[in-house]
């Protein structure tokens, strides 16, 4: 693994754990084992480490939800939730911790919201027919994701019932 990808794996586990404004550059650097003139040098500041270690979330998190309907969806992100934790969401701390004042890491959430939306959009097409139910679905995926930080995984299973009556109902 070259060093700017391991101070990036690094820091997305870091941020994850302790969230954004707790991990200092001491911390980081400590999680990547490298010196900060190693980690400045490869992702310049903290600011934009955060940007980096998002964009990886990203697409590790989409490239897990590569799935062909909502149900598979909600399953996908129990997996998702029982390998990585039960934190909520890292995008929305992102936003929380800046105050959405950090214009590289709001176009990361902004990117990871759009993307989420044009998931769920694809996938109730494929299950209705339609997209009525995109909206619903994504409030149950985002509750989901909340409640899962602290009922755990069976907020998954909760919204994936839900989902799956309203599929149902939007297909008569």
């Amino acid at each position: 693994m070259d060093i700017e990808k391991k101070i990036i794996t690094a820091a997305e586990c870091t941020f994850d754990r302790y969230g954004f404004t707790a991990s200092g550059m001491d911390r980081l650097t400590d999680a990547a084992d490298v010196s900060s003139r190693t980690l400045y040098k490869h992702v310049g500041n903290k600011t934009n480490l955060m940007a980096l270690a998002l964009a990886r979330r990203r697409h590790r998190f989409f490239v897990t939800l590569d799935v062909d309907s909502v149900d598979h969806l909600f399953a996908r992100l129990a997996d998702w939730t029982k390998a990585e934790g039960a934190r909520g969401c890292l995008f929305l701390r992102a936003l929380g911790d800046t105050g959405g004042a950090n214009d590289a890491v709001a176009a990361e959430v902004t990117e990871y919201r759009e993307e989420l939306r044009r998931l769920v959009t694809r996938l109730v097409e494929t299950d209705t027919g339609h997209t009525e139910a995109a909206n619903a679905v994504l409030i149950l995926v985002e509750g989901a994701v909340t409640v899962a930080s602290y009922r755990g995984v069976k907020a998954f299973d909760i919204a994936r019932q839900a989902a799956a009556t309203l599929i149902k109902s939007s297909k008569q």
